[in-house]
């Protein structure tokens, strides 16, 4: 979509702030399934803030954070630019700017689904070193496990810009097979975020579909985040449950 590079620039504060972060259970996965090893070179592509990239940095690995909005590259800098194993790259998945067979891993976390599969794939098997995996990941927030997520469900629905056009659930089988090749693989791990109301309003916003303070429809949809809430909360709390979704296939 023409916009995807620029639609979070006003929505970065939220996004640092209160936007999940992926379970060490990831890093197990890769660990037993990809030999993903400490030193191995991960360029992270839609890298945003830098909240997978501190993933991959943690373990002890070279990070080559590759996004192409100014603002969110700011704030990974900003978070990450004191670690020497992290180089913030102004590129994008199209165009990345690394040279031929320089990294491990090409890394996409909640971003694949702005991207178009046929340009991203050559680009991303040219970087990759022989032998060398692409991994897709999502934290899926869940829909329908409690009463308190089908509600925020449909507030969504309901007030979303356009939340059911970029829900990264519409990425299709085919789409998966030209990135990652014919046999990729899916796995699933739980994670999870508690959120007071505050924090609840500010993951909202971090969305791109969420009216923004501008919008003639922000009032309504926060009118309609405090009722949910208050309806839904426990000790002044709600729950977001997700699906930490991994995809991966390797590159020969």
């Amino acid at each position: 979509m023409s916009s995807a590079t620029t639609r979070f620039s006003d929505r970065v504060e939220n996004y640092v702030r209160y936007r999940p972060g992926y379970p060490a259970a990831v890093l197990e996965v890769l660990r037993a399934e990809t030999g993903l090893a400490p030193g191995q070179v991960v360029a992270d592509v839609g890298s945003g803030t830098g909240i997978s990239a501190k993933l991959f940095l943690d373990a002890g690995h070279p990070v080559h954070a590759v996004e192409p909005n100014a603002g969110m590259r700011a704030a990974a800098e900003a978070m990450l630019g004191g670690d020497p194993r992290f180089r913030s790259v102004a590129g994008s998945a199209e165009a990345t700017t690394l040279p031929n067979g320089s990294v491990d891993y090409v890394v996409a976390a909640q971003a694949f689904h702005w991207f178009d599969p046929a340009a991203v794939a050559p680009e991303w098997r040219r970087i990759l070193r022989p032998g060398g995996w692409i991994v897709l990941l999502w934290n899926t927030r869940q829909t329908d496990s409690t009463p308190f997520l089908r509600a925020y469900e449909a507030l969504l629905r309901e007030h979303g810009t356009d939340y059911t056009t970029v829900n990264h659930e519409n990425v299709t089988d085919e789409a998966l097979r030209i990135a990652l090749g014919e046999g990729y693989v899916r796995r699933v791990v739980p994670s999870e975020q508690v959120f007071d109301f505050d924090g609840l309003k500010g993951r909202l916003l971090s969305s791109s579909y969420a009216p923004n303070v501008d919008h003639p429809g922000h009032v309504p949809m926060l009118d309609a985040l405090r009722r949910i809430f208050d309806e839904h909360q426990q000790d002044g709390r709600v729950r977001f449950a997700y699906d930490t979704e991994i995809y991966f296939g390797r590159v020969d």
